[in-house]
């Protein structure tokens, strides 16, 4: 597949943050700050905060942070907070209270010319409802972006075409939306939010609309895209399936509030109360468990079962759960496994495996 992207060589980096958002409150209602004040230090319940000042907790002190190259999928229920949360990264709402850093600039603090830039050239946003203009051709629609910017028409044609290529709608550009299904609606609006080569994607519910068979498709396929082009993404979601298949991590909202973030493997295996437990009874350990967290360590094997053997079947650390069990079938041995250094740094029996599969079957 070609790409109109070969600068990028961002790397998942756990070591500083693409965004950051810090103590963020919204409140709706035209007495915001002064409810907030309440809430804060009188500790006032949101039945309250609506009965006594009018207003509406939609986000409520709500922290975490997206490390460069990471898809951060934000989970929860309609009513949770999660669109009302994506929407202040790039200030289509803004916070009643807190901060909101992109590459440490506190957007908060960018007048409406730096704004507008950050919004046209930065950010790239996908929406549940397609949002395609319905008299633009598919092509046109792709390239609006790169016109807003005063791009020339020769070039963002071009820059389009390469992108319909990307999404696998080659021959689609002179068609309008009323032609294509709701599935190449939603490639078209991807195509779109990639137009302009933003460092960030805000991505709302974007396969939801979808029927099931098409959803999982279109989230295959972007899967494949993140692993080539990288981009720093925050998908919501309502779908914890979807978050697992999707994200390297979760955060789980309810009421406006961030219950638990982690891995797809810790919010599963380690779900931080019964609402979050709840969500994750029909997610199968097979899908998210992964090597590292079940080996033992090679001291503790040799110890019992003596030295290990020459040429062992190995396994990367970020194997998941079924594709070991598979392994283990066939060689009918102990998994060595191996670090990103090709260095063995422990070992997975068949008992390691059948209890891994016990505990998650526990309680179900």
């Amino acid at each position: 597949m070609p790409s109109i992207f070969p600068e990028i060589k961002i790397k998942m980096d756990s070591s500083s943050s693409a965004i950051k958002i810090e103590n963020v409150w919204k409140v709706f209602g035209n007495t915001s700050k002064t409810a907030l004040d309440a809430i804060q230090n009188q500790k006032i319940s949101k039945n309250e905060a609506l009965e006594k000042y009018n207003s509406v907790i939609g986000v409520s002190d709500v922290s975490f942070d997206v490390k460069h190259g990471e898809i951060f999928c934000v989970m929860g229920l309609s009513g949770s907070g999660k669109s009302t949360l994506v929407r202040h990264i790039n200030r289509l709402l803004e916070p009643t209270s807190g901060k909101i850093l992109i590459n440490d600039q506190d957007v908060m603090t960018l007048d409406r010319e730096n704004l507008q830039e950050l919004r046209n050239k930065k950010i790239g946003m996908v929406f549940q409802n397609f949002a395609l203009i319905p008299h633009r051709s598919v092509v046109d629609n792709i390239a609006m972006p790169l016109e807003i910017r005063g791009i020339s028409k020769n070039d963002r044609l071009d820059a389009a075409n390469k992108i319909l290529d990307i999404v696998e709608l080659q021959g689609w550009g002179n068609k309008f939306a009323h032609e294509l299904s709701g599935g190449m609606q939603q490639r078209v609006g991807l195509a779109r939010a990639l137009a302009a080569d933003p460092e960030f994607l805000l991505m709302d519910e974007p396969f939801s609309a979808l029927d099931p068979l098409i959803r999982r498709q279109l989230q295959s396929e972007f899967i494949k895209l993140s692993k080539q082009m990288k981009k720093t993404t925050v998908f919501i979601t309502h779908d914890l399936d979807e978050a697992v298949r999707v994200g390297h991590r979760i955060a789980i909202m309810r009421d406006g509030k961030v219950i638990q973030i982690g891995t797809p493997e810790e919010i599963v295996v380690s779900p931080a109360d019964e609402y979050v437990a709840d969500f994750v009874k029909g997610i199968s350990r097979l899908k998210v468990v992964q090597a590292k967290s079940i080996m033992q360590s090679v001291e503790a094997y040799e110890k019992k079962h003596g030295k290990l053997w020459d040429d062992p079947e190995s396994v990367n650390d970020n194997e998941l759960l079924s594709k070991l069990i598979e392994k283990s079938k066939s060689k009918n041995k102990p998994l060595v496994v191996k670090n990103s250094k090709s260095q063995i740094i422990g070992v997975i029996t068949q008992a390691d495996l059948l209890k891994a599969v016990i505990e998650g079957s526990d309680g179900e």
